[in-house]
């Protein structure tokens, strides 16, 4: 066990919660472990999971620990407004409950800021003014770093481009949520439903098993990408998740459908894969290590 100070970072997804504890200077990666979620048995069970996978992880000289949460967070009270894939979160303070049981300084943040703040200053968007971070997996998230600092927005929900409309009032499944937001278009749990022969997420662009889809996902993530890129004209987009590291191989096509949308004359941006492991952890780290740096 190490004398030097360290930091937790933990990410909390829809599917999986991943703990690493980081060196407090370098950020350097210590221990790491990932086990399922449990999100089906409710939150109240999740925050009680995520103590006890804690506690184990922490050390002597641990300064903090940074939660990264996949939903909407009242930054200036600390509560949870929702969590869409875990239920019964509404109004929790998990950093407050949490914070009383390890008596350590305990940050809380949306899981895709974090990924995005991670790969903004140590990964894939690094020295890039503009970082837009965009999570494909249970759900669809995002974050947006400008000059290296998260951009929140007038009441805290700025990035937050799943919930973009696509197609308002025409989602690509029956559902009672007739939104029509991208989230309901390119999330796994989305994909899942448009073609239920796929196995892996690989599926949804490669093989047999979804063809009928794979012209149809072109240009919605090029509809995104231009929604996006005329609102903050981003420097890079960062993918990650389970969808968006499987739509890695597909970048170069995805960028020629993108010139058929966007204004003539207009450079796209660079789109590329996240390349940071366990960058939403890494992330809620940072954040963590930004409240531990202003004390």
């Amino acid at each position: 066990m190490s004398s030097t100070p360290s930091i937790l970072g933990v990410d909390v997804g829809g599917t999986k919660i991943a703990l690493c504890l980081f060196e407090a200077g370098t950020l350097a990666p210590r221990k790491s472990t990932v086990v399922p979620t449990e999100a089906d048995r409710g939150f109240l069970h999740v925050q009680d999971r995520l103590l006890s996978l804690i506690k184990p992880m922490l050390e002597p000289h641990t300064l903090a620990v940074g939660l990264g949460v996949p939903g909407f967070i009242d930054h200036a009270s600390g509560k949870i407004v929702t969590l869409p894939n875990i239920p019964g979160a509404e109004g929790a303070h998990p950093a407050d409950w949490l914070s009383k049981r390890i008596s350590l300084p305990v940050t809380v943040e949306n899981d895709a800021r974090c990924f995005a703040y991670a790969e903004a200053l140590l990964g894939a968007g690094k020295g890039k003014r503009v970082v837009l971070g965009v999570t494909l997996g249970t759900g669809v998230g995002g974050g947006l770093v400008i000059d290296g600092e998260l951009f929140y927005g007038a009441r805290g929900f700025a990035g937050e481009v799943g919930h973009m409309l696509l197609k308002p009032g025409e989602p690509p499944f029956e559902t009672a949520d007739k939104r029509g937001e991208v989230e309901q278009f390119l999330s796994g749990t989305a994909l899942g439903k448009r073609c239920a022969q796929a196995t892996n997420p690989q599926d949804y662009l490669d093989g047999s098993a979804c063809n009928f889809l794979h012209a149809d996902l072109y240009r919605e993530i090029a509809w995104f990408i231009v929604n996006v890129m005329h609102l903050v004209d981003p420097s890079v987009i960062v993918l990650g998740g389970s969808v968006g590291k499987a739509l890695t191989p597909h970048i170069r096509s995805i960028t020629e459908e993108l010139k058929h949308w966007l204004l003539p004359g207009i450079t796209p941006p660079e789109l590329v894969c996240g390349t940071r492991e366990h960058a939403s952890a890494t992330g809620a780290a940072l954040r963590a290590k930004d409240a531990v740096d202003q004390l």
